[in-house]
């Protein structure tokens, strides 16, 4: 059945507004945007008063953490990670990371995301909420050796190039895989050495945290001589791969990144948050780099909604650049979608006929939506993530005025409520 999406605005590639419906065909693609007549048998969303935009897509994060969502908080982030994080994760069980993933989901569509990529371990348990919820996804077992012995350390590439080629096209492909080699801090040399040229063979992307703190750049300089990009790009992990964070960047490195095609995760609600710094947004796209939006995990974030990222982009590149102009509105709508989209590997980002049915339906009807004086310029400024009135994902409508209809939300938030509590009991009991 087809599905025609009435009576609104629709934001166009070019990221102009017109008055228009959107016709989604049999297959989940964009049949049809314009001046639509009515079909029998046609399921239809009402627009009145909404604009419809691509759905937002969120380039990395770890889902999971959703579960140590305000667990630790304003810490720089070697202790987060070391005194709360890792200790807590020692504990994650396969379910939990299945509810946290679900409750990450179901926070999602209500903000308009519609795909997102992510990092984490147990990935099977992920993928099952991923394809429950009718989200997409590009995901990836997070590999690190550093504080392993050597049959550990070969073991976590092992099951990351396993885990990339077992679910690359799960959920009725709507879920890829990557390779995530979690950092090159966090993977020693000697087994990047020896498993590259199976990361390279594998013919999916490779996706890492890069340069993220001035710390680790300076832990790869003092092992390899080396700063990371070009550490990296020996091993050839720069030749298909985006990576998050980038924050801090040498002139040389910006240029690799751009000779190499290589896009950016930009995060910076995350590295605010943490104070790791703002990543230099301007010189990036200066330069050609494709660069996404990225929420990072809810426990460095602390939320999950793409309209704050996009905010947060655009307002944190202005101070990083000192430059009002900089990172305009229509660059972080850009980025939250065809960029995202684009650096990840997932179709969606446009609205277009054959492109991808991922849409929000974005309510205009709020007092802090008035007056309309410039609607890309609200999406960024003045939306949230409550503002989604419904979100269709591959021609699925996930939410129809604002309820879940792939997810029993009131069953995800309990179980996610329990499993947090229990899940932070069992890591108190452990440091006792």
């Amino acid at each position: 059945m087809t599905l025609r999406i009435e009576g609104g605005r629709v934001l166009r590639p070019d990221l102009s507004v017109e008055r228009a419906d959107v016709r989604v065909a049999d297959d989940g693609r964009i049949d049809a945007v314009g001046d639509l007549d009515p079909r029998e048998d046609e399921q239809t969303l009402d627009a009145t008063d909404a604009l419809v935009t691509p759905g937002l897509v969120n380039a990395h994060g770890h889902a999971a953490m959703t579960l140590l969502r305000g667990y630790a908080d304003d810490k720089p982030l070697d202790a987060w990670l070391q005194e709360d994080i890792w200790p807590v994760e020692a504990e994650l069980e396969p379910e939990d990371i299945a509810a946290g993933a679900r409750l990450a989901c179901a926070e999602m569509i209500r903000s308009g995301t519609t795909g997102f990529a992510d990092m984490y371990f147990e990935v099977d348990a992920l993928v099952e909420s991923v394809a429950a919820a009718g989200l997409r996804a590009r995901v990836g077992y997070g590999i690190v050796t550093v504080g392993k012995d050597e049959s550990a350390a070969r073991e976590e590439f092992e099951t990351g190039l396993a885990v990339a080629e077992r679910l690359d096209g799960a959920a009725d492909g709507r879920v890829r895989t990557a390779v995530m080699p979690h950092a090159p801090h966090t993977v020693d040399t000697a087994y990047l050495a020896e498993f590259a040229p199976r990361i390279r063979d594998a013919d999916v992307p490779v996706h890492f945290h890069f340069n993220e703190t001035p710390a680790y750049i300076e832990e790869v300089q003092a092992e390899t001589g080396e700063r990371p990009g070009a550490y990296a790009d020996e091993f050839g992990l720069l030749d298909d791969a985006w990576v998050a964070h980038a924050v801090h960047l040498s002139d040389a490195e910006i240029d690799l990144l751009a000779e190499r095609d290589v896009a950016v995760a930009h995060c910076p609600a995350a590295n605010m948050k943490l104070a790791s710094g703002i990543a230099p947004v301007e010189r990036l796209r200066g330069a050609g780099v494709t660069v996404g939006l990225g929420t990072d995990g809810a426990a460095s974030n602390n939320s999950l909604d793409m309209f704050e990222e996009m905010r947060d982009a655009a307002m944190a590149g202005k101070i990083a650049a000192d430059d009002a102009s900089a990172v305009p509105a229509e660059a972080a709508v850009e980025m939250a979608t065809a960029g995202s989209a684009e650096a990840i590997g997932l179709p969606g980002g446009r609205i277009e006929a054959g492109a991808p049915a991922d849409l929000a339906v974005v309510d205009l009807s709020s007092v802090h939506l008035t007056p309309e004086h410039d609607l890309v310029s609200h999406l960024v400024y003045a939306a949230n993530g409550s503002d989604v009135r419904h979100t269709v994902c591959d021609g699925q409508v996930l939410m129809r005025d604002r309820e879940l209809l792939t997810l029993d939300e009131r069953a995800v938030r309990r179980e996610a409520e329990e499993r947090a509590r229990a899940l932070v009991e069992r890591a108190s009991a452990g440091d006792d």
